[in-house]
């Protein structure tokens, strides 16, 4: 069935974290996403669900052109992304003051490995912000310390456990207080036994009242945090709502084997 379109599209930039209207991604002859719109108020929790291959890391990418959109509409914080007729962003400097508002945590965690954790918090805040480094070393070990990792500052990611380099992502993440987080499936590179300790660390986070869009394969986690879920198929929002009737009255056959499925 088509996505019910939410009404925070329409509200005022001071209320709207992000919008994403109409985005298109295609790879060569391969379109992967085909005009998904969503958008997320301040404060808001939004569970990006699919199965594999549907656009939501691509989706995630997008956002922050780490991949370039083909087409489409970005806006952060009230501040649209300004680009060219082939989708290609028109102002870089633009790009990398609007990433400082988006905080990225990925599968893989992405830490520099011949850094320490401290090293890692610290290295966007005072290469890219330029903040003093006593203020940013004071703020990364508050973080550290945050996601349970106050005695690991000085600890290679080598050293760590994969459950531990996440939450260390996480902060490093949140180094830059972005107004966005954004999560690509941050427990599916875990053993089993460490997936707990992080998604802990982000429910803590979505108490708080962070603005979030998590792409998750975790049903139960995305019904117990989110406000909002979009179910992907194949680049499409097949269906969206409150996580209380997306998981509990679907509508969309497809979404209900999808769920039967990952149930």
């Amino acid at each position: 069935m088509p996505a019910e379109p939410r009404p925070s599209v329409a509200a005022t930039p001071a209320e709207t974290a992000i919008i994403v209207e109409n985005l298109h991604k295609s790879f060569g002859a391969l379109e992967v996403l085909k005009g998904v719109s969503l958008s997320a108020q301040k404060g808001d929790v939004v569970a990006i669900i699919g199965g594999s291959g549907s656009g939501k890391s691509t989706m995630l990418r997008c956002i922050n052109f780490l991949e370039t959109p083909t087409s489409g509409r970005i806006v952060v914080s009230g501040e649209e992304i300004a680009v060219r007729a082939d989708g290609s962003p028109a102002d870089r400097r633009q790009i990398e003051r609007i990433r400082t508002r988006l905080g990225m945590v990925f599968q893989a965690f992405n830490l520099w490995t011949h850094r320490t954790l401290l090293e890692n918090v610290i290295e966007v805040p005072v290469h890219v912000l330029k903040t003093p480094k006593n203020e940013a070393v004071a703020r990364a070990r508050q973080l550290l310390d945050r996601v349970g990792l106050a005695d690991k500052a000085d600890t290679f990611p080598a050293f760590l456990s994969g459950g531990q380099q996440q939450r260390a992502a996480i902060a490093r993440a949140l180094a830059v207080d972005p107004s966005v987080m954004l999560f690509d499936e941050p427990t599916s590179a875990l053993d089993p036994e460490l997936v707990g300790e992080v998604l802990s660390v982000i429910r803590d986070l979505a108490a708080e009242g962070r603005t979030m869009l998590i792409v998750t394969h975790e049903m139960k986690f995305a019904r117990e945090v989110a406000d909002h879920v979009v179910y992907l198929y194949e680049g499409r929002i097949e269906e969206e709502g409150p996580p209380e009737r997306v998981f509990g009255a679907p509508q969309s056959a497809r979404l209900r084997q999808f769920l039967q499925t990952v149930g």
